[in-house]
């Protein structure tokens, strides 16, 4: 199935778009029990799919991606956190901070755990999943490489480093992440054109590895990491600049789009 959660008089709720082109409400909690209604249901305003308990971000997880930046190929799943007030809404904008110069685009499939997942094995790691959606994994290359110390996640979350949407797809539907095209465009300029085949650790290896003697609480999010052609692996580099607008296209998921501009102080 495919879901939306969209903002109601009530407070955000979710809806499920059946194949004849419907959106029907749902009542409940797609973490939990519920049911999908009758009722017709008109989104004025589209969230982020979900709210996420927690984000992990995966490193140099495409073997070109890898490559363009000369680094070898990890051994194991390299991550790093994202702050869940990074997230941002699909068609909202990605604000540009005042402290951050150099700021690059990274469009990734989003792994949605669906319950608490600990020592899972890869065999049953797709039971834990609930489904997919499309994330832009939004990096201050300045603070990730120069200024921060040799960790990712200062530069990694900023309010609105963290698009994700439009749909979430449950795994009845995707039944093959590991083979997914994965396109990003800036201003309608390809940037990004790759597949999730080129993964270095594939989703039942990073759920698995994630959650060994680690508890991944229902509502995480992985983001499974990005294909070449990122902005700070161009000659010259390539940073967002406000006027600009990221969009994001996993195969079977849909498009994720947003607007750059400059953050208010």
């Amino acid at each position: 199935m495919r879901y939306i959660r969209h903002l109601t008089p009530d407070g955000p709720a979710w809806a499920t778009l059946t194949p004849d082109g419907d959106t029907r409400a749902i009542a409940g909690d797609l973490f939990g029990d519920f049911t999908v209604t009758d009722r017709h249901v008109t989104p004025t305003q589209v969230l982020a799919p979900i709210a996420p308990t927690h984000i992990i971000g995966i490193g140099l997880n495409y073997r070109k991606h890898a490559a363009e930046g000369g680094k070898a190929v990890p051994e194991r799943p390299m991550w790093f956190m994202k702050t869940t007030t990074s997230v941002q809404h699909p068609g909202e904008p990605i604000e540009l901070p005042a402290s951050a110069h150099e700021v690059d685009y990274e469009g990734e499939l989003a792994i949605v755990i669906g319950r608490d997942a600990k020592n899972v094995s890869p065999a049953d790691a797709i039971d834990y999943v609930l489904g997919y959606t499309v994330a832009i994994d939004v990096s201050a290359r300045d603070w990730q490489f120069k200024l921060g110390g040799g960790q990712f996640n200062h530069a990694k979350s900023f309010d609105t480093f963290c698009p994700l949407g439009p749909f979430l797809v449950d795994t009845t539907e995707m039944t093959d992440p590991d083979n997914l095209r994965l396109s990003t465009q800036v201003n309608g300029e390809v940037r990004q054109d790759s597949s999730t085949a080129d993964m270095v650790f594939d989703v039942r290896t990073l759920v698995s590895f994630l959650s060994t003697d680690r508890t991944l609480p229902a509502g995480t999010v992985i983001l499974t990491g990005t294909p070449e052609g990122v902005g700070y692996a161009r000659t010259p580099p390539l940073w967002l600049k406000p006027g600009d607008t990221i969009q994001v296209n996993v195969e079977g998921i849909g498009t994720l789009s947003n607007p750059v501009v400059a953050a208010q102080s």
